[in-house]
């Protein structure tokens, strides 16, 4: 296990020359450097949670005239979902310009502390870790009461298309915004790397989940729990590969299953707060954070991935 001790709990390593990864850091310590740089990590993540809002914003707003001036629709349609999705997509991109500008560090940098995508990882979780996540998923949807509604074939084809290629992609926008970016400005706050990842994982599980818009205790705590574990794992991991996978299967069944099942999705999101959960939403969180346990125990003798020495 790498303690702060052995990596300077009292001091920390001097920041990299501007546009370079430092060495041997692990993937949360990328922006530690002398200094903790408060004033500049909040203005980044408030210029995150604006981007975050005005591209869904916009994104809606195209799609709501669309709809009603074109199509004659409203309410939450397919392509008002897939005008969602896009804009939680551009995170990806926008979370990586946000990273160069403020931070000086290569966009792919974001990707890993292999300074790329790791396509070998990505694919081994999808195939091993995806059906864990598909199970619970399902299960859950079994206890779930809701509202129903009568969604015509087309708009059901709709939404699976919009769903298997967009979804995942909002999924991975929300990864690279939070797990990556916002994860590396908060865990360069502090002055070693264990201590760094503690806060990193409470604060950005906790803004994520309460982004969210729920007070249910049964779904804040599947929120929080799901969260910190995606969080556990990106740090252990080195990247957001395999949180990737875990938050796009995530999203991808709970769509296909809602439209399946005919779900009033529109007035679930609309209704965020009056959502009554059940003990069943737990049980997603609890794979996820069984998972995140099996990862801490597979690096617990050589510590998280870091820089310059990945497996």
């Amino acid at each position: 296990m790498t303690h702060d001790a052995e990596h300077g709990f009292s001091q920390s390593k001097a920041a990299a020359p501007h546009g370079y990864l430092p060495t041997e850091v692990e993937y949360h310590r990328a922006f530690a450097g002398p200094e903790r740089r408060i004033l500049r990590g909040l203005t980044v993540i408030l210029l995150l949670f604006g981007g975050l809002i005005g591209f869904a914003n916009l994104g809606l707003a195209g799609a709501s005239f669309i709809d009603a001036s074109i199509l004659g629709r409203s309410g939450f349609t397919p392509l008002a979902h897939a005008a969602t999705s896009l804009a939680l997509a551009l995170l990806i991109p926008y979370s990586m310009l946000l990273q160069r500008v403020f931070y000086g560090l290569p966009t792919g940098s974001l990707h890993s502390v292999t300074g790329c995508f790791r396509f070998d990882m990505f694919g081994r979780s999808l195939l091993v870790i995806g059906p864990l996540v598909l199970i619970p998923m399902s299960l859950t949807s079994l206890f779930m009461p809701g509202d129903t509604i009568t969604w015509s074939h087309m708009d059901i084809v709709a939404f699976f298309i919009t769903g298997m290629i967009l979804t995942p992609l909002a999924a991975a926008g929300e990864e690279y915004g939070f797990r990556g970016l916002m994860f590396r400005i908060v865990g360069s706050w502090t002055l070693g790397p264990l201590s760094g990842a503690i806060l990193g994982i409470i604060l950005t599980a906790g803004l994520f989940s309460l982004f969210h818009g729920s007070s249910d205790p049964y779904l804040l705590t599947s929120y929080l729990v799901l969260f910190s574990s995606l969080a556990v794992i990106t740090w252990r991991t080195g990247g957001l590969e395999v949180a990737v996978v875990i938050h796009g299967v995530y999203n991808v069944s709970g769509l296909v299953l809602a439209t399946a099942l005919h779900v009033d999705i529109g007035g679930a999101l609309a209704g965020r707060s009056e959502i009554v959960g059940v003990p069943a939403n737990l049980l997603p969180g609890l794979v996820v954070g069984a998972i995140a346990i099996l990862f801490v125990a597979a690096t617990w003798k050589d510590g998280p991935l870091r820089t310059d020495r990945q497996r």
